[in-house]
């Protein structure tokens, strides 16, 4: 039987590599050239910060799980062991590449996007999370970068005027002490993936953290897919915060307001849409490099 997965030539994966890079440098290069200047951005630089991917990693291209390569210098040269093997004329992942660790972080991988998938969404969190980080004048992160856009007593005020309803224990770690007990759903470190839903703008800007933890073994069009879905997140989780952003060009997603609430969730549901089809996408791979 022929293999069913596609052959590509060295042409076609050096201009398909050369695609990749040059649309993940749009990001990248600016974020370089901001940290030689000793310069952040308050919105683009928080997928270089928070996640441990870099962008050099980022930049560099793989094929899809389902592609192999013709056998050439080039290929051999970007492509090698031990997680490349070239035979019969054909550079492929090797499957014993796959460490007995590395399985085991792809199977836990597995198991929390297939959980949170089946989870009903939650649409109802409005970008509180943001607003209890500062709550009390806690933690004001981008204080040297953006200013906050109402008065601190404001700000409280709608902390405790609105439902707090995070999901998220990355997010909710950060909040100021006196906020936390505001939180309607419990969570904890040792159970912080057990209340994940597929609704959560965190919860699916992470789908680029899955992603490069199965690299190489997913390929990059993949892995770009989930970056590009997790810098249009952040934009909406900052615009939506309390935080003055306009110097950046960014409006604010005023949530304080039904009107703000309103564009809240319509952008959050849009992109929930996106994340959906990724997720799944994620679980095929991850299922199939697994089997």
């Amino acid at each position: 039987m022929a293999d069913p997965r596609k052959l590509l030539t060295t042409a076609e994966w050096q201009a398909r590599a050369l695609t990749h890079m040059e649309r993940v440098q749009q990001w990248t290069r600016p974020n370089r050239e901001r940290r030689s200047r000793g310069e952040v951005h308050p919105v683009y630089d928080f997928l270089f910060q928070y996640y441990s991917y870099s962008g050099g990693r980022l930049e560099r291209w793989h094929p899809d799980r389902h592609e192999r390569l013709v056998d050439s210098p080039e290929a051999r040269e970007r492509f090698s062991a031990p997680t490349y093997e070239a035979t019969d004329g054909v550079i492929q992942r090797s499957a014993s590449a796959l460490t007995a660790s590395e399985r085991g972080t792809l199977e836990q991988t597995l198991h929390l996007l297939s959980s949170t998938r089946d989870r009903s969404p939650n649409f109802g969190c409005f970008g509180m999370h943001e607003w209890a980080m500062v709550y009390g004048g806690h933690d004001i992160r981008h204080a040297g970068t953006a200013p906050l856009r109402l008065p601190q007593v404001e700000i409280d005020a709608l902390v405790e005027s609105r439902p707090v309803a995070c999901s998220h224990f990355d997010a909710f770690r950060f909040f100021a002490p006196a906020a936390q007990p505001m939180n309607r759903i419990p969570l904890a470190w040792a159970t912080r993936y057990a209340a994940e839903q597929p609704g959560c703008i965190h919860a699916n800007m992470d789908l680029y953290r899955w992603a490069y933890t199965s690299m190489p073994w997913i390929g990059s069009d993949l892995l770009w897919g989930c970056f590009d879905l997790a810098m249009k997140l952040r934009v909406l989780d900052m615009q939506a915060g309390p935080y003055d952003l306009r110097a950046f060009g960014f409006e604010p997603v005023r949530i304080e307001t039904a009107e703000g609430r309103d564009e809240y969730q319509q952008r959050q549901r849009e992109l929930s849409v996106r994340a959906s089809t990724l997720r799944t996408e994620l679980i095929n791979a991850v299922s199939a490099i697994l089997a």
